[in-house]
């Protein structure tokens, strides 16, 4: 890794299929050159395809997500509760580790549907993000993010969806969509 490169701010939104994917590619070229990789999920569950695989990269580390909460429109306040508190918390103990184990890459996967969600307050990645290591690159993905992350990301894509199968009824499928 270079000595003297400062770490920038990648955020991969839209309504399009390709987000995650776009990330977990950028932790396989980081990987590829020697670089420390953390992973952190939000809002998902493990049986997604990449998680293995990311997982058996010397480099990457991809921290398990030991509670399912389903999907926040179906949860009920108490769950809404719950899940926020884990998620915080699970948020917290991510920075904590990016900065300790001293990563070159951290992926916050889904962070800002967490935010969006209130699942994890924006003002506690916004303070995360203002103050962390200044080589440690960050990835942020999910759907509309403020515009406070706007303004602190170097670079934004954003992921258009045109057509997707699940408009003809079309199932997401193992391996290809999760």
């Amino acid at each position: 890794m270079e000595k003297n490169r400062q770490g920038l701010l990648h955020i991969y939104c839209g309504d399009g299929k390709g987000k995650t994917s776009a990330a977990v590619g950028m932790a396989v070229r980081a990987a590829g050159c020697g670089m420390k990789v953390l992973v952190i999920r939000f809002l998902k569950t493990e049986n997604s395809g990449e998680v293995e695989v990311l997982r058996s990269i010397p480099g990457i580390t991809v921290t398990p997500c030991d509670r399912t909460f389903g999907f926040v429109f179906r949860m009920t306040e108490e769950q809404k509760q719950e899940a926020a508190l884990y998620y915080q918390s699970r948020f917290e103990a991510a920075a904590k580790e990016a900065v300790q184990g001293q990563y070159d890459l951290l992926i916050l996967d889904e962070i800002l549907a967490s935010c969006n969600y209130g699942m994890v307050r924006e003002t506690s990645v916004v303070e995360f993000l203002k103050n962390r290591p200044e080589k440690l690159e960050v990835v942020l993905t999910g759907r509309n993010p403020s515009e406070t992350f706007l303004e602190l990301a170097d670079y934004v894509s954003e992921i258009h969806m045109r057509r997707h199968p699940y408009e003809k009824g079309i199932p997401a499928r193992r391996g290809i969509e999760f």
